[in-house]
């Protein structure tokens, strides 16, 4: 463990505070200057983190005077590169806000209408427990489904994924959901082409960079983990070029990168192939390294030079579907095949669209035919943050679904409106909904909405009444991550122990207890807790780790694994037939022939959406940096940090009469949104681009007058992954007021 230094202590924003409180837990091994400073009496600093669907898996440190969340901090311990951000740093806000769940509520007006009234937890447990027997005596197990995860997806014990699963499981079953809203259409796609390897970097070896290519990556505003940001910065700072390739000039432009190529969503499959062009007529590949490693590029060759019977996948093709200049893709290529190691990074982004199986696929492919494959400074060209393991731990033991029944979960609402009819394997009549926000986030709010309105009985945990709560029958309120103990996986090469800072508000449980009080009356108690307390099961978790000094990592809230500089892949690359890979070649399949045999293409291609007349302008729909998803929508004090307006580019707004601080209407066949217009540079032309997460707020006619996003999103899948295609949604934009003051 790196010894911390007196200097980074000092940097804290609270010095004091942090050096005392890395004096009290820090071992003395660890310390090389001593200095007695004592706490207040009344002052506690505990390590804690976030636990939230963010990305991010952060080191925090939580400021505890009078039994209250004061203030989150950096851990220290963490180093130099590791660092939280804005939504942690005030999780105050959050769990003090004043409209923070305390009490059980049930439903007495019409699903959506917000119409509830307080209930005591044994009248909220009862009703719960006799919905979902309702529900299972009439229809079976499979007719309930459970969602969630967003809540807390990173816990060993508090996990709002496995916690509802472990509970349905031992109730008989349910029709359980699969594949990823975040990286569905990458996870499905990545197999084929690399197997079951891990397939990721660990951050740190970007310090070997030549070249950084962020693809649709924002990793200030959408982290890909809590280090990755700083290492591009810490690159970038030594000389090495960063290209990020982008719709729009992100914060991550701005701040990390050193140059900017605007892209047309969902067409980055179309500038690979035009790059792949490029190195392979100008003799730019690495042919040894592509045939001791992969099979299958010869057919992709033949594709990109159009001997296939295709056109050839040249720049200037290529330029006309992404919109970037001949010249640029030309340049990009040559900058690509000279600088060696490149770390080629997709964000999930270029994923999330119509036809982002294949964009995984060529990035792939790009990083195979220049060699930086299983290299430090290199990447797979995969997705590359949680693509290698976690250190060894214990977590909570999820039966098998007895009733084996499973949607997409982009088609979630679909599965519940078609049912069996619908071709979806079970008729669905309840949903237990444990810390998601699904009615916002799931593409097409109207139709999620209307999914909640076909259902028998609905419960859900929160900390506030989302959207979703106003569609369930019974809310319960529920303890957030300062307020319960729990080991957190973060998708780096690190544990962290994350202690219950604060006590939740009079009467309000965790989910843990939630769903033991439930079992208890059900009869299912002693299955599912298996005797065990919360601290109980950590305990247990700790005990099948790899952890041997337990004192310190609680006291110091981490646990490094022994290898922070990880690179997927190479064992393979060092040694292709002593480590070969899961794929039927034992190599990496360019070309696969288990998706030709499932009716598509053995290689990759560009799959593109293309305007069209009535709805002729891309949309994009980001993450906020100040909102995971839709949590702290509700709060005002991140709310007024970022207008919710459209991004509109000049050129695109003169043509339809739109000036900056104009009302707008956003349209096409699934919704209306109404929000002030922002003419900015920024975003390229016939592209517009809405931050997800907002709450709706739907006026009589049908239009939100809020901002949310997914009004205008489908819920049609990429296939063949049935994964999410939220970049691919094709608008109109017009004026319909005067302007309106900013």
């Amino acid at each position: 463990m790196t010894p911390v230094r007196l200097r980074a202590i000092l940097t804290a924003r609270r010095p004091t505070a942090a050096l005392a409180a890395f004096l009290v837990f820090l071992p003395l091994s660890h310390i090389q200057v001593t200095i007695a400073v004592t706490p207040p009496a009344d002052e506690r600093i505990l390590p804690i983190t976030c636990n939230r669907d963010c990305g991010g898996g952060c080191p925090l440190l939580a400021v505890v005077r009078h039994g209250r969340l004061a203030a989150v901090r950096d851990n220290p311990l963490a180093g130099p590169h590791i660092r939280g951000c804005v939504r942690g740093y005030q999780l105050a806000r959050v769990i003090e806000a004043p409209d923070r769940l305390v009490k059980p509520l049930l439903r007495v007006g019409p699903r959506g209408s917000g119409a509830f009234r307080e209930i005591s937890w044994s009248e909220a447990l009862e009703r719960v427990a006799d919905g979902l027997m309702r529900v299972h005596a009439r229809h079976g197990a499979a007719a309930i489904m459970p969602l969630g995860g967003s809540g807390s997806c990173r816990g060993a014990l508090h996990n709002t994924e496995s916690l509802p699963l472990r509970f349905l499981a031992l109730l008989g079953g349910y029709t359980g959901t699969y594949g990823s809203y975040s990286s569905g259409a990458a996870s499905y796609t990545t197999p084929f082409v690399l197997g079951d390897a891990p397939s990721g970097i660990d951050a740190a070896t970007l310090q070997y960079s030549r070249l950084i290519l962020l693809g649709g990556a924002n990793v200030e505003d959408c982290r890909l983990g809590c280090e990755l940001g700083s290492r591009v910065r810490q690159a970038r700072d030594r000389g090495v070029p960063v290209i990020v390739i982008d719709p729009r000039r992100t914060r991550t432009v701005s701040r990390l990168g050193t140059e900017w190529i605007p892209v047309r969503p969902g067409t980055d499959a179309a500038l690979m192939l035009g790059v792949l062009h490029v190195l392979v007529t100008e003799g730019l590949i690495d042919r040894p390294f592509i045939a001791r490693m992969s099979v299958g590029f010869d057919r992709l060759e033949c594709h990109v030079l159009g001997q296939d019977g295709t056109p050839p996948k040249t720049p200037t093709w290529a330029a006309a579907i992404c919109g970037v200049p001949a010249d640029t893709i030309i340049n990009l290529a040559r900058r690509y095949a000279a600088a060696r190691p490149t770390a080629l990074i997709p964000g999930l982004s270029i994923q999330r669209t119509i036809g982002g199986e294949e964009a995984i696929r060529l990035a792939i492919a790009l990083q195979v035919a220049t060699g930086n494959i299983g290299i430090r400074g290199g990447s797979s060209g995969g997705l590359v943050w949680s693509r290698l393991p976690d250190p060894q731990v214990g977590t909570l033991p999820v039966p098998a679904n007895p009733a084996g029944l499973g949607v997409p979960v982009y088609q979630w609402a679909d599965a519940i409106l078609g049912g069996r009819a619908g071709g979806f394997p079970s008729d669905i009549h309840a949903v237990y909904n444990v810390g998601g926000n699904y009615v916002v986030q799931g593409a097409d709010t109207t139709k999620s909405a209307r999914a909640f309105h076909t259902l028998e009985f609905a419960v859900c945990h929160d900390l506030f009444l989302t959207p979703t709560a106003r569609h369930c029958d019974v809310v319960l309120p529920v303890a957030a991550s300062p307020e319960r103990a729990d080991i957190v996986l973060t998708g780096a090469n690190m544990l962290l122990y994350s202690h219950r800072a604060v006590e939740p508000p009079p009467g309000v449980m965790t989910d843990y207890e939630v769903f033991c009080a439930l079992a208890a009356r059900l009869g299912l108690e002693p299955a599912f807790s298996q005797g065990r307390t919360a601290d109980d099961w950590l305990a247990t978790f700790v005990e099948a780790s790899e952890i041997r000094d337990v004192e310190t990592f609680q006291r110091t809230g981490i646990y490094w694994g022994r290898d922070r500089l990880r690179v997927g892949l190479a064992d393979f690359v060092a040694d292709p037939q002593a480590h070969p890979l899961s794929t039927p070649s034992g190599r990496i399949e360019v070309a696969s022939d288990a998706l030709r045999r499932g009716g598509f293409s053995p290689v990759p291609t560009a799959r593109c959406l293309l305007p069209e007349p009535e709805q002729p302008l891309y949309l994009v729909t980001p993450k906020s940096r100040y909102r995971v998803h839709s949590q702290h929508s509700n709060i005002p004090w991140f709310r007024e940090r970022e207008e919710q307006a459209l991004w509109i580019h000049p050129d695109t707004a003169a043509t339809r009469g739109i000036a900056d601080g104009d009302l707008v209407l956003v349209r096409n066949a699934r919704g209306r949104v109404r929000v002030p217009a922002r003419v900015t540079p920024d975003i390229m032309p016939d592209v517009v681009c809405l931050l997800e997460g907002v709450w709706p707020e739907v006026m009589p006619d049908g239009t939100d007058v809020a901002g949310s996003a997914n009004m205008l999103t489908d819920t049609t899948p990429t296939l063949p992954s049935a994964s999410s295609r939220t970049h691919s949604v094709l608008v109109q934009v017009e004026t319909v007021a005067t302007p309106v003051s900013r």
